[in-house]
Parts: C-alpha cells; sequence; structure tokens
C-alpha cells in the first residue's frame, strides 16, 4: 500500500501512526538538509512531541541547497511528506513509525526567492542544519572560513540569487532586520566539535564581508547552541524498502532505518522559543563540551578506527568487522587506551557502561550498517574525530602505535583495492586529492603527514609519529590487517 495520508487509517498495529491532523499544524522550524539522520534524529524528537498535542506550530519544513535534494523531495511530496521510520536491533520487537513531523520542502534551484521568503518568515523561528561536516567552509587546519569558495564568492556578488548556506542565512535575516522581525536560532545538528561555536563563526565571517552591519545584528540577535547528537542511521537501501514492503505492507519510496538507541543533548540557548523537546528525552545543559567530546572522540573517533581496517579485510558491514575478534579487542582497546584518559567527566554518564553500549551498538546486526558511509569523507572526518586524539598524545607522550594504525588504514585504503583484490571507489569530495597524495611510494608518508589541511602539522613533525605511522603502513602491505594487529595487541 502507498504511504500516503488517505492510506493511513489502513495501516494496521503495531505501526504508529501520528496523532495529531496535518491541518492542526503550523512550520516553525526550516531544516537544511534533509537526510536519513534528520528525518531519524530531530523530526523523530519533533514528532513525539507533536503526538501528545503539543509543539503543533513547530512542523518542520525541510530545505535543500543542491540539486541532489530533489530526490528526496519528490520522495516526500509524493507522500503528502509522510516517511516510515524503523528502528533495527538484534532483539526481538523493531519498532515501525509513521511520521509526518515534515510538512513541506523547498528547493533553492526552483526558487532561490521562496526560499529566502520561508526563512524570512516571523513563523520561522529555528532554522537547524544538518550539511555535513564539510559544509561549513572552514578550513580544518587553521580554523579560519574559507571566502574564496565559488560558491562563497557568488554570494557576495549576488546576495539576491544565493547559492550557499550562508548567503541564504544572510539573505533571510537581512530581511528581518530591515521589517523589524525577530531572529531566529540557527543550530547545528552536525557531528561538529562545539558545531554552534563553528557554525557562529562561519555564518559572521560571511556577513562581515557581505554587510558589517548586518554581521553586527546578527552578533546581538542570533542565537546559535551546541549540541551533540547521536543515533546510527544507515544509507537506506532497495533491500529496506522491499522489508518494509513484505513485513509491513508499506510501500515508501525512502524511508528511514536506525538503531533504537538516540540521543541529543542540547544547550538552551535559543533566542525565538523552541519546542519543549525536554518533554521527550533531550538534555538540555549549559554546556555540552563534556557530552560532544566523549562522543565525537569515542563513537565517531572509534567507527574510523575501525572502518578503514575493516574495509581493507573486505568487510562491508561494521557488524561484520565487529565479528572479527582482532578488530573488536582494537577498537575497545583505542577506546580505552587513547580517548578515556583524554576525557573530562561527563554529568550523569558512566564512561566504563558508554564504551560498553557502543560496542553493543557497533555489533548490532539487524541494522546492517554500512562501512562505505563511515569511510566516507574521510579528508572531513579525520580532522575532527582522530587528529585532536592524536595531538593529545603526541604532546602527552603516550604510545602512538594505535593512532598511527588508524592513519596508516587510511593511507592504504586511499589505494582503492582491498586485500582480497577487490576494487573500490572512494567516497570523499576531495577524492582525487587524497589519492594524489599516496600515488608516489616514496613520497607517501611525507605528502600523507603533511597534508595540513586534514593532518594540521603536529603530526609530520613528531619523529615517533612518523616512525609508528611507517612500520604500520608497512605492515600492513606486507603482513595485512590481521597480522599488523596480532603484533599490535600481543
Amino acid at each position: 500500500m502507498k504511504l500516503n495520508r488517505q492510506h493511513l487509517d489502513q495501516l494496521a498495529a503495531p505501526i504508529a501512526l501520528p496523532a495529531y491532523r496535518a491541518d492542526t499544524t503550523q512550520q516553525g522550524i526550516a531544516h537544511i538538509g534533509v537526510g536519513g539522520f534528520h528525518r531519524a534524529h530531530q523530526a523523530a524528537y519533533t514528532e513525539a512531541l507533536m503526538n501528545r498535542g503539543e509543539a503543533l506550530d513547530w512542523s518542520i519544513c525541510g530545505v535543500g541547497l543542491r540539486g541532489a535534494d530533489r530526490a528526496m523531495r519528490d520522495a516526500l511530496v509524493g507522500q503528502d511528506y509522510l516517511y516510515t521510520l524503523v528502528e533495527l536491533g538484534d532483539d526481538a520487537g523493531n519498532a515501525v513509525q509513521v511520521i509526518g513531523a515534515i510538512s513541506g520542502m523547498l528547493l533553492a534551484e526552483d526558487s532561490p526567492q521562496a526560499l529566502i521568503d520561508k526563512l524570512a518568515d516571523p513563523a520561522i523561528r529555528i532554522v537547524s542544519l544538518t550539511i555535513t561536516e564539510g559544509g561549513y567552509c572552514m578550513d580544518d587546519s587553521s580554523g579560519e572560513f574559507l571566502a574564496e569558495l565559488p560558491d562563497i564568492q557568488h554570494d557576495l556578488a549576488h546576495p539576491e540569487a544565493p547559492r550557499s548556506v550562508f548567503g541564504f542565512l544572510c539573505a533571510a535575516l537581512a530581511r528581518r532586520r530591515a521589517a523589524g522581525t525577530p531572529a531566529f536560532t540557527l543550530m547545528s545538528c552536525d557531528n561538529l566539535p562545539h558545531n554552534g561555536r563553528v557554525t557562529r563563526k562561519a555564518l559572521l565571517s560571511f556577513a562581515n564581508l557581505a554587510d558589517p552591519e548586518l554581521a553586527a545584528w546578527i552578533q546581538a540577535n542570533v542565537s546559535f547552541p551546541n549540541a551533540m547528537v547521536d543515533r546510527i542511521t544507515p544509507m537506506t537501501s532497495d533491500a529496506h524498502r522491499q522489508q518494509l514492503a513484505e513485513r509491513h505492507g508499506i510501500e515508501d519510496a525512502w524511508p528511514v532505518v536506525c538503531e533504537p538507541f538516540a540521543q541529543w543533548v542540547l544547550e538552551d540557548k535559543f533566542v525565538n522559543g523552541r519546542p519543549a523537546w525536554e518533554k521527550v528525552g533531550v538534555q538540555f545543559t549549559d554546556d555540552v563540551t563534556p557530552y560532544e567530546e566523549m562522543k565525537i572522540k569515542l563513537l565517531n573517533g572509534s567507527h574510523l578506527a575501525l572502518t578503514y581496517l575493516g574495509f581493507l579485510k573486505g568487510y562491508r558491514f561494521v557488524h561484520e568487522a565487529m565479528n572479527d575478534r582482532l578488530l573488536r579487542r582494537f577498537v575497545r582497546t583505542f577506546m580505552d587506551q587513547d580517548v578515556t584518559p583524554q576525557l573530562a567527566p561527563v554529568p550523569g554518564i558512566d564512561l566504563e557502561l558508554y564504551k560498553d553500549t557502543l560496542i553493543e551498538r557497533f555489533c548490532n546486526q539487524a541494522i546492517a550498517d554500512q562501512l562505505e558511509r563511515i569511510c566516507s569523507d574521510g579528508s572531513s572526518k579525520l580532522p575532527k574525530f582522530i587528529v585532536p586524539t592524536l595531538n593529545r598524545l603526541i604532546e602527552g607522550g603516550c604510545a602512538l602505535e594505535r593512532g598511527a594504525l588508524v592513519v596508516a588504514a587510511w593511507a592504504l585504503y586511499l589505494k582503492g583495492v582491498d586485500e582480497n583484490g577487490e576494487q573500490y571507489r572512494i567516497v570523499d569530495p576531495r577524492a582525487e586529492h587524497c589519492q594524489a597524495l599516496i600515488d608516489d611510494d616514496q613520497q607517501l608518508t611525507a605528502r600523507v603527514l603533511g597534508e595540513e589541511t586534514i593532518f594540521g602539522g603536529a603530526l609530520a613533525a613528531s619523529p615517533a609519529f612518523v616512525a609508528a605511522f611507517e612500520r604500520n603502513l608497512e605492515s600492513l602491505r606486507g603482513q595485512g590487517v590481521s597480522a599488523t594487529l596480532q603484533a599490535l595487541l600481543a
């Protein structure tokens, strides 16, 4: 049965349905970057609140800035913006829910003006973002805004027809300022250390170039809460669509699958109201820093510690890699010995229990999370999820073998062929640049570790790290993943 509002009443329990009427809602959030994670996380929390009969004026208007977003918009519009969320765990009783919190979606390429109008609408009080780690136009090595990017230069020259997220945000905020409309809160939901702070710096950097008076107004009126977000959400596959149809009779063009676990820790810094998300499990705090450090270094960092080694070994799913005794032991050792000593106490969190939970989540076979998803965009992920840990290890004179192995595995992964001789694609906007780093085996160490946009300068400047990197790279080449891990863990 095709998913739409006309067919909702025909869906049988245990499928959970929206408990509110669509015509009783009003859009209060504009979300830029509607993908699987947003629909499994922020939209799901908002749906839970709306199902309580609350926050009906906080429905979500999706926003797509890229041509590739049209496929998502078309899938949703054909279903009255409904979609199915399926929680997959290894225990029985997986939850299936139809979500209606997203009530529309605008594409920038259809009408930039319509999008600016929506973002300038007084009813929109929060603009949220999942635009990926690389979408903030920040140089990871210097921490500075990349004003020279073509879309940024275009928007500075043509503010009435923007292309970039910052061009659209400034155009809308300029309109709000001129009309006396209160500003919105700009809320990042991306996996970035201090994501609110990064968003603030990027937007103000653009605004100062475009209109310094507007930049001053933004600084005084817009808030940028930091957030820690967490829910493993694999890419939707045709197999997921087929399973949904066979098991539940739902034809959904783009369902979302995710793990049962979800967490959202959010600074309570909103300038124009917010939903009462605390009623549905969101933890509000004055300082999200210890939570985001824990999550980014333990979960995201350990994901990278696992993924390139697992891919080289020939695995393609996270649970397959975790079923490998050596890989599983390596990941836990990396968590315990390299990351945990760097973490400050986290209020209300038992770190040993948190790490146990992470191992269980990584082992979730039902979710079938793809290693390719985690491998993707390594040039953006490594500087945020791994390099800060490595820098601290170097500063503290700590053991470097495990951290160096992670970087060596990424370098060898860039060759595009695993231990079984199977070729694969490198999913990274900078794939060509990264692969050029490893073209010449004689210069590989200097080129990889000297790539400051990814690794900064500390790795190449550390003779101990350089030596550990070369040892691990040589071992991976000559002995393979398993023998390298066996020697390292002995």
